[in-house]
């Protein structure tokens, strides 16, 4: 029975994850059936241990033994190698051996951790002795750990989660405890992984992947540069819409690894590889390139190119232009004026740009922070570094759009990240890239803004065809606003523009057949998106949505409550969990409720209904708002503000700053000036900036339960902000 195997599993994984956050832990690592979390402290890692197996030996108490899934856990203390997020090293491969060693529904524990935790827990110890196990030199003293019959465990009392050089470690492994009669072995369970997603066929033209090039510095400090140069090249190639590339995220995964080029355009799906590798010396660079056609080996051609720091740019341009030749690609003639525009003509700000970068892919909460102070640096080299404006936007957006924890160690509150993120993009806009019109959607689709997430998603793909960031915007955009079968189509490039990245399409075209009544189908889409990347917020909650109207309800309330603790740390109700999510479709909201609901979301008043048939036309704002005061609360906390406009649109704002740019510190825009386009309200508050509008939507909520909170609802970067009329 795959289908249930899989139901099981997935929803003891959710369990396990839950029990890992709430005991101060951080799940590092899924594969298939497998999950590696790390903790502060080893009683918490091994509390966690024994509340995930009474947790799930009590879900398995009325299952028949052919239905019951259990897992071995392994325990140990030792010290790891941290890399990129990920973590490796003989601390590790300790924690993996003593899994094996677990009784079914068990946990094994190190000698190191029996000598750690003493008697600080009421747990009983059997010592199992001396273990010799594969790839670790000496024998490992193992113990199987049990909690005393009777004993509670201790209340988890969560806390920070400090950084340092050793980790304690919690491997656990499904497992099936079943006799097969007459044989007396233990059978285990086939690990459920995602099942591997058909690729779309790639079109006739040619198609090629940019290998990370090779650091040949002999300096380790030098990484960021030549990773920097990579990024460079594919962004290039990315722009020219005769030429299929690979996203740079995809192409990084084989980073550091020993690669056979034919193996690797078959399993990136392209024809042509570009490797290479950079030196570089003082204020010297050479950079080694070759273009291999993978369908023969053939090497198309290969050069070297010196020189100085100061000719970086000019040495870039050189590779684009005889990948370009070489391949017979036709430029158009915007095509023509964007390949080679670097941004940028200070090589000391390019510098500091790459070395952000270089900080923001490594997507950590920690990482994305260091990003500023590169980012800032290279704005403060260069004023006019569009590219570098926009990217430190990006880190803001992220700190937004992400768990909580990427706004904390920004050290923001997510209404100054929105304000960040929109007063950079304000000054990246005199040579706006991909990325630019990307955020612009982002931005604009939280803001219900449907018809300009599409229009800024377009740009992005018109200025750089390859972009898989565009892409995913663009499915997104299109699914919310209703048009899901578009939506999925787009989304299936971008899985196959970016075949190593998986979860982000994934997610989408999950949200696409949850869109068009699929349920089913968005499950099995969606749990594949969260086994890839477990800390998406947005992933968790449509696929709890998804399990509610199933009507399976453990899944569903594990995954809603994954969601609101990944959103903002705690419970969440229907209302705030109903406003986070764009639709603009009656029945695809009142289906999204009715999911949370029976996932578990509480709801007195039920939501906020915005969806088209209640958003106000241009005209119907205008009539309603200039020449009148208006009074309302903020949505999140019931803060009072009003508003009061004259026939010619200027406004004057009073209270709690509803607009994120109306808050920023040492600034407060209090008088603006509005006009109506395209049926939004779309204001310039000076204090701001005069170069800027910022648009919101409006709707009507009467005849609402929601009706109290006012007749009108203005969506804001920070949420609907409900209001009514002064009389």
């Amino acid at each position: 029975d795959e289908e249930g195997t899989h139901r099981a599993l997935s929803a003891h994984l959710d369990v396990i994850s839950a029990s890992i956050e709430k005991h101060n832990g951080t799940v590092l690592h899924y594969a298939g059936d497998a999950v590696l979390s790390d903790f502060a402290t080893v009683s918490d890692a091994l509390i966690c241990a024994v509340a995930v197996q009474q947790d799930l030996k009590h879900r398995n108490k009325d299952l028949p033994d052919e239905r019951k899934v259990q897992f071995r856990i392994g325990v140990n203390l030792g010290e790891v190698i941290v890399d990129r997020n990920e973590i490796y090293g003989d601390g590790v491969n300790v924690a993996a051996r003593l899994e094996s060693l677990a009784e079914p529904g068990g946990i094994c524990i190190s000698e190191s951790v029996y000598t750690a935790i003493g008697n600080k827990l009421p747990l009983e110890y059997e010592f199992i002795g001396e273990q010799a196990v594969k790839n670790i030199a000496k024998p490992v003293r193992a113990y199987h750990a049990r909690l005393e019959p009777g004993a509670t465990l201790p209340t988890p009392t969560m806390r920070a989660k400090p950084q340092r050089p050793v980790r304690y470690l919690i491997a656990a492994t499904a497992m099936a405890a079943m006799l097969l009669i007459g044989v007396g072995v233990i059978a285990w369970l086939k690990p459920w992984a995602p099942k591997p997603v058909a690729l779309p066929k790639l079109s006739d033209g040619p198609s090629i992947a940019v290998l990370p090039f090779e650091n040949l510095s002999g300096d380790q400090e030098q990484e960021y540069f030549v990773d920097g140069m990579t990024d460079d090249l594919i962004t290039d190639l990315s722009k020219l819409s005769g030429l299929f590339v690979i996203a740079r995220n995809s192409v990084f995964t084989y980073k550091g690894k020993p690669v056979k080029v034919q193996q690797v355009a078959e399993e990136l799906g392209v024809r042509y590889i570009l490797e290479g590798s950079v030196r570089r010396a003082g204020e010297q660079v050479r950079i080694n390139a070759q273009l291999i056609d993978a369908t023969t080996g053939g090497h198309l051609w290969a050069e070297r190119y010196d020189g100085a720091m100061t000719d970086v740019f000019a040495l870039q341009d050189k590779v684009t232009e005889r990948i370009v030749k070489a391949l017979a690609v036709e430029l158009t003639p915007q095509e023509v004026q964007r390949v080679g525009r670097s941004g940028t003509g200070n090589v000391a700000a390019h510098d500091a740009y790459l070395r952000g970068l270089s900080d923001y892919y490594r997507r950590t909460p920690e990482d994305n922070a260091k990003a500023v102070v590169h980012l800032e640096k290279a704005i403060q080299l260069d004023p006019n570094y569009t590219d570098a404006y926009t990217a430190l936007a990006k880190v803001y957006v992220r700190g937004v759009f992400r768990d909580v924890n990427y706004a904390q160690k920004l050290g923001i509150s997510r209404r100054l990240g929105y304000s960040k993120a929109w007063r950079l993009l304000a000054q990246g806009m005199a040579q706006p890239n991909a990325d630019f019109h990307v955020l612009r959607s982002w931005l604009a689709l939280k803001k219900r803004q449907h018809d300009r997430a599409i229009a800024e998603a377009k740009r992005a793909l018109e200025l750089s065809p390859n972009d898989a960031d565009a892409l995913e915007a663009m499915a997104e955009a299109l699914i919310f606003s209703g048009r899901a079968k578009e939506g999925k189509k787009i989304a299936q490039r971008a899985l196959r523009q970016n075949p190593t990245l998986l979860g982000r399409p994934l997610y989408l075209m999950g949200t696409a057949e949850f869109v068009l009544g699929n349920a089913d189908k968005a499950v099995e889409l969606l749990e594949r998106a969260r086994a890839l990347a477990p800390a998406q917020i947005d992933f968790a909650g449509i696929l709890a949505a998804a399990y509610g109207e199933l009507g399976r309800a453990e899944q569903a309330e594990a995954a809603y409550l994954t969601f609101a603790d990944l959103a903002y740390g705690t419970a969440l109700a229907l209302e705030g969990s109903m406003a986070m999510h764009p639709f603009s479709d009656r029945a695809v909201l009142e289906r999204l409720a009715n999911g949370f609901k029976a996932a578990g979301a509480s709801s007195v008043f039920g939501y906020l209904p915005l969806h088209t048939k209640n958003r106000l036309s241009g005209s119907e704002i205008k009539s309603l708002l200039f020449g009148k005061k208006i009074k309302g609360t903020d949505f999140w906390n019931w803060e009072s503000w009003r508003q009061q406009r004259t026939a010619d649109g200027t406004v004057k704002h009073f209270g709690y700053p509803i607009h994120v740019y109306m808050s920023a510190p040492g600034d407060r825009a209090d008088t603006g000036v509005g006009r109506i386009e395209n049926d939004m309200l779309c204001e310039q508050w000076p204090a701001f900036t005069t170069a800027f509008e910022v648009c919101v939507v409006i709707f009507r909520i009467e005849g609402s339960a929601l009706s109290f909170r006012g007749d009108y609802v203005m969506v804001t970067d920070q949420g609907p902000n409900p209001f009514s009329l002064v009389e």
